[in-house]
């Protein structure tokens, strides 16, 4: 399978929503304190609860989760990634980038200054 985890930068993508689903707020919280620490990212909204509706391992399941949105340079979801996969408690979490294709330019900038990130204008 095809590794779809870099690229954005040639597209012209600066920046990044991340999706990420935890078993409770609780995990949610300790994980968005970790990357924003990190300069991984610089902001996570949590929202709970979301019903997931999913199919594992042959099976319908449901749950009660806590979705988490982070913001974040393109050039820092490889190392976001990597860091979500540590701290999170499921097999196989929900991660999934969705590209920023336009914002407040002030807040654009935010996201720059609180990551450490120079490489964006």
């Amino acid at each position: 399978m095809t590794e779809l985890i870099s690229g954005y930068e040639e597209e012209g993508i600066g920046y990044l929503a991340v999706l990420v689903t935890t078993k409770d707020k609780a995990e949610a919280l300790m994980i968005a304190e970790q990357v924003v620490s990190e300069k991984l990212c610089a902001c996570a909204n949590l929202i709970e609860p979301v019903t997931s509706v999913f199919l594992w391992k042959g099976n319908i399941e449901h749950a009660a989760e806590c979705l988490m949105i982070i913001k974040t340079p393109s050039d820092l979801f490889r190392p976001l990634l990597d860091r979500i996969k540590q701290l999170h408690s499921y097999d196989v979490p929900e991660i999934i980038a969705l590209p920023i294709l336009a914002g407040n330019p002030s807040y654009l900038k935010w996201i720059d200054e609180v990551t450490g990130n120079l490489l964006m204008d």
